[in-house]
């Protein structure tokens, strides 16, 4: 997160606001989420685009902490600037705007990288609740899709249990550890303070157990810990 915390003289410390871009193609849900996110002292929008195209460019000049993004727009969709940002700036965490008529992109915007999604039609609170969530490096989904998501994975649930807990067995014991508690929607501050280490310890702890499993980003690890019984539904703080 580019928002980091800092020292003041006095040794307080404080975390400089999370930076936003936001990207949608219709000027008003532009002026709405501007004016949600502007009601949090802790969170600032830094540019805005029309576009998933200017979405890239102005997130590569500004390096937000966060880019919102709405699965529709034109020249470049949600999904593909999802997968580009992805690629030019892992830095920064995306997260998707969606609607109940666009469920079906779920999981391709997953496997674009995205670590969060919010319904446009959702509480505000849970707008802010995700930006702050993604921009600590976890992962987060507006409960109704959340509800839909388990829903999905419920229809093969043996088969995908069998694998998952195969493939949670390649991890060391610590990694398995981590693992469970990103499933359960912690950040990084939060696994640190649970398992009494380091922050720094923790991000590569889940570097590695995303390389060793192959997945591009926590929402996908935390699906994995779920499916592989390492979460129960409703133990998730995220």
């Amino acid at each position: 997160m580019n928002g980091t915390e800092q020292e003041h003289r006095s040794g307080e410390r404080v975390r400089e606001r999370v930076r936003v871009l936001l990207a949608d193609d219709e000027a008003m849900i532009r002026a709405g989420v501007r004016a949600i996110l502007g009601s949090a002292e802790d969170i600032e929008v830094v540019a805005e685009a029309a576009d998933g195209h200017e979405a890239v460019e102005l997130t590569l000049r500004h390096r937000p902490d966060v880019c919102l993004l709405d699965i529709r727009m034109p020249r470049l969709d949600g999904l593909r600037a999802a997968a580009e940002l992805h690629r030019v700036s892992p830095g920064t965490a995306v997260m998707m705007l969606t609607t109940f008529s666009e469920d079906e992109y779920i999981a391709e915007a997953l496997g674009s990288g995205a670590a969060g999604f919010v319904l446009k039609s959702g509480d505000p609170r849970e707008l802010l609740s995700g930006i702050r969530a993604v921009a600590e490096g976890g992962a987060y989904l507006s409960p109704s899709i959340a509800r839909r998501v388990i829903t999905h994975m419920d229809t093969d649930r043996l088969g995908r249990r069998a694998s998952a807990r195969a493939r949670a067995e390649e991890l060391t014991a610590r990694e398995h550890d981590v693992l469970a508690l990103v499933g359960a929607g912690l950040s990084n501050a939060e696994i640190a303070r649970r398992l009494h280490v380091v922050e720094g310890t923790v991000k590569t702890y889940v570097s590695q157990i995303l390389a060793r499993l192959e997945m591009k980003n926590r929402v996908q690890a935390a699906i994995l810990a779920y499916e592989a019984g390492l979460v129960a539904p409703g133990e998730d703080e995220g």
